[in-house]
């Protein structure tokens, strides 16, 4: 193995900040790209029904309160 402890392995010799935070950018940067596009279609949905339901509401005469 490279490092004698887990100390050793997360200091790197001095550069473990700058390699952990690269790797902690990367995992940022891919579960972003990964949930985004589940977030915008649940978000499009939901709006998609709201809008078939004001529209079935506005084209039904016999809704309440519509007269």
């Amino acid at each position: 193995m490279y490092f004698d402890s887990l100390q050793a392995a997360l200091h790197m010799g001095g550069h473990g900040f700058f390699v952990w935070t690269a790797y902690a950018v990367t995992v940022v940067t891919i579960a972003a790209i990964l949930i985004t596009p589940v977030l915008r279609r649940r978000r499009f949905l939901r709006q998609l029904t709201g809008q078939l339901k004001r529209a079935q509401g506005a084209a039904d005469p016999s809704a309440p309160g519509e007269r």
